[in-house]
């Protein structure tokens, strides 16, 4: 009888195959056969699934935001009291543990590798689309002071997660995961009020 293969769970392991070796050889050793061998396939195998190295590329970094997204939701599905959840929803984004350092870093290297291709669409995080919503949500729920201008409020905490993500990335001992929340939990009480 023949294996019955989950070809969707298989692009997943590529993709993460791919983000280990990035992690490990940094973008120029994310070769095809690098890859392939950390993910115990075959070239033929894995070109199966992705034709072209940039196609493969693209897909694990999709993923990333996928995984990020996804864990975001859970975390707006709980009962959570409102500014725990914000701060919980941030966290997701910045390197505060294991997973989220490594998504990084490897975010990191996708963008500068695909800037220096010249392909920049493949660079948008949706960071910025994410914290539009959080903060219309926050808006429509009256948590957001009167005086915030969203939009510019919507900025710079986007500009606030991009800073702790990279430095945090550079200087981990600096930027520990409670200096971190410390950070985001005051940016957190200058934009909001919460009845509790």
């Amino acid at each position: 009888m023949p294996k019955i293969v989950d070809h969707d769970n298989r692009k997943k392991a590529i993709a993460e195959a791919t983000w280990q070796v990035i992690l490990e050889q940094g973008m120029k050793g994310a070769t095809v056969r690098n890859i392939a061998r950390k993910a115990g396939l075959s070239l033929g195998a894995l070109r199966h699934y992705f034709s072209t190295q940039e196609e493969l590329l693209i897909y694990a970094m999709d993923l990333v935001k996928e995984r990020v997204s996804e864990r975001v939701e859970k975390i707006a599905l709980k009962n959570l009291p409102p500014k725990e959840m914000v701060l919980q929803m941030l966290l997701e984004i910045v390197p505060t543990n294991e997973t989220t350092r490594a998504e990084m870093e490897v975010w990191l290297e996708f963008v500068l590798f695909f800037r220096n291709k010249g392909n920049r669409e493949s660079q948008n995080d949706g960071i910025l689309e994410g914290i539009q919503k959080l903060l219309d949500s926050l808006d429509r729920a009256q948590f957001l002071k009167k005086e915030i201008d969203k939009d510019l409020e919507t900025e710079r905490l986007c500009a606030l997660i991009d800073g702790l993500a990279i430095h945090a990335i550079l200087n981990p001992t600096r930027l520990t995961k409670e200096r971190i929340i410390s950070i985001l939990a005051h940016h957190i009480d200058e934009i909001c009020h919460f009845p509790f």
